[in-house]
């Protein structure tokens, strides 16, 4: 485990450089309602994002039109990306919030968090990019 902290900090930076990317390729993808990332220059706290962190982050939430049953779609229908309810890997990992972590909480409690049915969750790995922005754009065909 210590030997691994040695590149920590190298492969955090690196995942967090792809977040960016893909990001930015969710916002241009038609069954994307919206997505919320710090990084990005529409999310409500994003000058305040900018002057506490020096880098956004890996995590990236974003909602699919169509609620859960094409936000399962599209987990259904990714290749790289891995299903999982823990994030935070050097793998790129998607989760359902509303059945997931938030699914104890009733309906109007999820709502008034902000919580949708068609919500994703997905933490950026160090796969390269551009394969994660593709398989994300192929998965979102069948949302």
């Amino acid at each position: 485990m210590l030997k691994s902290l040695e590149t920590l900090d190298l492969r955090v930076r690196e995942m967090c450089r792809h977040a960016m990317g893909v990001a930015d390729a969710l916002g241009q993808e038609a069954p994307v309602a919206r997505v919320i990332y710090p990084g990005r220059a529409d999310h409500p706290q994003h000058n305040l994002a900018r002057a506490q962190m020096e880098m956004p982050g890996n995590i990236i939430t974003f909602e699919v039109k169509g609620g859960r049953p094409a936000a399962f779609a599209v987990v259904k229908a990714l290749k790289i990306i891995d299903i999982s309810n823990n994030l935070g890997d050097a793998k790129s990992l998607i989760t359902h919030p509303a059945t997931t972590t938030h699914q104890r909480l009733t309906p109007e409690a999820r709502a008034e968090l902000g919580v949708t049915e068609g919500m994703l969750r997905l933490s950026v790995g160090l796969e390269d990019p551009q394969d994660l922005i593709e398989d994300l754009a192929q998965a979102l065909k069948a949302a």
